[in-house]
């Protein structure tokens, strides 16, 4: 029996012609940014609703995947720059977030949080070599071109040569502003929205 409850996730993997959809979203700019909801489970804890998939604990990898996918199915393809692939990756996602120009940027008075992407390096996503602690990878078996060979998180190079150089800790909490730029003239155009009704309301009179 295919073992189906390993990759349950929310929204259902889609057939192929979706994915070609998103990509033209993605090249064309009717899609801002790629991120993900990255929440694994070992085939174990999915197993737990074998029998009844509203137990299946949901979601699947993609945290560790993400840049070398986008990589490779959209700059190796030719569908977007190596400028927009920073923009969907980063950039944009820091905008988002109120975290710009902290993060998504490389400025005097920024975090310094870099990656090295080499686009003549091969990867191969398996579940044998992920860092996640499931035995399940969703792109399992997949190939492509670039890989992340450094990282440089506040300056500090904390990847490297297959090796993590942090110890708990490292990390620093980013508090986040509410409301960023997409909320931009929301308050006009509420108000124009409420000044365009009108009441009462008229409905033609029920027929018998």
């Amino acid at each position: 029996m295919f073992p189906y409850f390993r990759y349950v996730m929310s929204p259902p993997i889609r057939a192929p012609g979706h994915g070609k959809a998103l990509q033209a979203a993605l090249s064309t700019g009717v899609l801002q940014l790629v991120g993900t909801d990255h929440c694994t489970f070992n085939s174990t804890q999915k197993a737990l609703g074998i029998d009844d998939f509203r137990k299946i604990p949901n979601g699947v990898n993609g945290l560790e995947e993400r840049m070398h996918l986008v990589w490779d199915t959209m700059v190796v393809s030719g569908q977007i720059s190596v400028t927009d692939f920073v923009r969907v990756t980063s950039t944009e996602c820091a905008r988002i977030f109120n975290m710009y120009p902290r993060k998504g940027a490389i400025l005097v008075g920024s975090d310094a949080d870099i990656i090295i992407l080499n686009p003549n390096s091969s990867f191969e996503i398996s579940s044998k070599t992920h860092h996640s602690r499931t035995d399940t990878n969703v792109y399992e078996g997949r190939k492509g071109k670039g890989k992340v060979e450094v990282t440089i998180a506040g300056g500090k190079v904390v990847w490297e040569n297959n090796e993590l150089n942090i110890v708990p800790g490292n990390g620093k909490y980013v508090k986040m502003a509410p409301f960023n730029y997409l909320f931009d003239g929301i308050e006009k155009a509420d108000s124009e929205y409420l000044s365009s009704l009108r009441a009462p309301v008229i409905r033609s009179k029920q027929t018998s």
